[in-house]
C-alpha cells in the first residue's frame, strides 16, 4: 500500500503543482497589465508594478488551491484511468475504501499547506501589498467617513464610552484621529481631534497637534461651558490595542484567523455589527477543509473508463466543478450576510454540498459501474 500511495501521491501533486503554476502565471499576466497602466504615476514604474504583482502571488494561490486540487487530482486520475492503471490496481485489492483513505491523507496535506499560506504567508504579503500602495498614494484607502471604532472604560465619573473616527492611515502612523467621549447618559463631554497619532503598548495611543474640546461644566443658566485646549502631544489611555486598530484600518486579506475571532469579540463587546467579520472568520477557519472535498469529488473520475470520454473532457469536467464552487463560496457569503444566516452554515454550506456531491457520484459508480 504504501507503493500505491507514493505512486498516486506522487502523480497528482506533480499535476496539482503544473495547475496552480499555470493560473498563478496566468493571475501574474492579467495583474500586471491592469498594473502597469499606473506606470510613471508618482515615480511608479514597471518595476514596481511587478513587484506588487508578485506579492499579490500567495493570496491567489490561498484562492486557487481547492480548484488546484481538484483539476489536478482529476487530471492525475483521469490520466490512471485511461492508462489502465488503476484498474489494475483495483484488481490488486485497491477497493473504493482504501482509495478514498489513501488520497484523504494527501488531501489533509493539502488541506494544512492551504491553512499555512492563508493564515501566515498571505495576510503577510496583503499586508506589503497595502503598505506598497500607501507609499505611493500617501495613505490607505478608506471608505468615505473613514475607519469608526468603538470604546468602553470605567472612570472615576462612571463609565465612559468613546466613538473614534480615523480618516487615513499610512504605515503604522493614523491620519486625521477624532476621539469623541460620552457619559452614562449619551452626552458628549468631550472631543479629540489630533492630525495624526500612534498605538503604542498597552493601548496608549500618542496623538500629535491634538486639540481637545470639552464640554464638563454648566453656567447659570445651565448652558454646557466649553473649554478648548490645544496640545503639541497628548496619551490616550485606551482598550484598542494595535491589532483592533489595524484590523479596522487594512484589508480584510491582511487579517489571519486569530485576527479575525479577536476583533469579531471585540465588536460583539461593543454591540457592532459582526455579520461580515464573522462569516470572513468562519470562511478562513474551514477553507482549507476544501481540499479534502476536492480530493473526494475527483476520485470518481477515477473509475470513468477512457470511453467515457478523454482526458481533456474530464479536466474541462474539473474546470466547470472548480468555477462552481467558487461562484457558490462568493454567493453564499453576500446572500448570508444580506439575510443575516448564521456564520458557521453559510461559510460551511458550499464545501458540505460539494461534498455529498462527491459522495453521491463515488457511491453511485462504484455500485452501478
Amino acid at each position: 500500500m504504501r507503493t500505491v500511495r507514493r505512486m498516486l501521491y506522487a502523480e497528482i501533486v506533480k499535476a496539482v503543482t503544473f495547475v496552480a503554476v499555470a493560473f498563478l502565471s496566468l493571475f501574474f499576466f492579467f495583474d500586471f497589465v491592469s498594473e502597469i497602466a499606473r506606470a510613471d504615476d508618482k515615480g511608479y514604474t514597471a518595476l514596481h508594478a511587478a513587484l506588487r504583482c508578485l506579492l499579490l502571488q500567495p493570496g491567489h494561490l490561498y484562492e486557487l488551491a481547492p480548484i488546484a486540487v481538484l483539476i489536478g487530482s482529476i487530471y492525475a486520475l483521469a490520466s490512471f484511468a485511461q492508462s489502465s492503471e488503476f484498474t489494475i490496481l483495483r484488481t490488486g485489492g485497491l477497493g473504493p475504501g482504501r482509495a478514498l483513505a489513501a488520497l484523504a491523507g494527501l488531501g489533509a496535506a493539502f488541506a494544512l499547506f492551504t491553512f499555512v499560506l492563508g493564515d501566515y504567508l498571505a495576510p503577510l504579503s496583503e499586508a506589503r501589498v497595502a503598505e506598497f500602495k500607501a507609499s505611493f498614494r500617501g495613505s490607505y484607502k478608506l471608505e468615505r467617513a473613514g475607519a469608526w471604532l468603538k470604546d468602553r472604560r470605567l472612570t472615576e465619573d462612571g463609565e465612559r464610552s468613546y466613538s473614534v473616527n480615523i480618516a487615513s492611515a499610512s504605515g503604522g502612523e493614523l491620519r486625521g484621529v477624532r476621539i469623541f467621549e460620552f457619559d452614562t447618559d449619551g452626552r458628549l463631554r468631550k472631543r479629540i481631534a489630533a492630525e495624526s497619532g500612534q498605538v503604542g503598548e498597552r493601548g496608549l495611543w500618542r496623538l500629535a497637534d491634538a486639540r481637545t474640546t470639552e464640554w464638563d461644566t454648566l453656567d447659570a443658566d445651565g448652558q454646557a461651558l466649553v473649554r478648548e485646549t490645544r496640545h503639541a502631544n497628548l496619551g490616550w489611555q485606551s482598550t484598542l490595542d494595535a491589532d483592533v486598530v489595524a484590523a479596522a484600518v487594512l484589508p480584510l486579506a491582511t487579517m489571519s484567523t486569530l485576527d479575525l475571532l479577536r476583533y469579531v469579540r471585540h465588536l460583539a463587546e461593543n454591540d457592532q455589527a459582526s455579520q461580515r467579520y464573522e462569516i470572513q472568520f468562519w470562511k478562513r477557519a474551514l477553507y482549507p477543509f476544501a481540499c479534502l472535498v476536492m480530493i473526494a469529488l475527483a476520485l470518481p473520475f477515477a473509475y470513468l473508463h477512457a470511453r467515457s470520454g478523454g482526458i481533456s473532457l474530464k479536466v474541462f469536467g474539473g474546470i466547470m466543478l472548480g468555477i462552481s464552487f467558487v461562484l457558490l463560496n462568493n454567493v453564499a457569503s453576500h446572500v448570508g450576510q444580506l439575510g443575516n444566516w448564521t456564520p458557521w452554515i453559510v461559510a460551511s454550506a458550499p464545501s458540505a454540498f460539494y461534498l455529498v456531491l462527491s459522495m453521491a457520484a463515488f457511491s453511485w459508480l462504484v455500485r452501478y459501474r
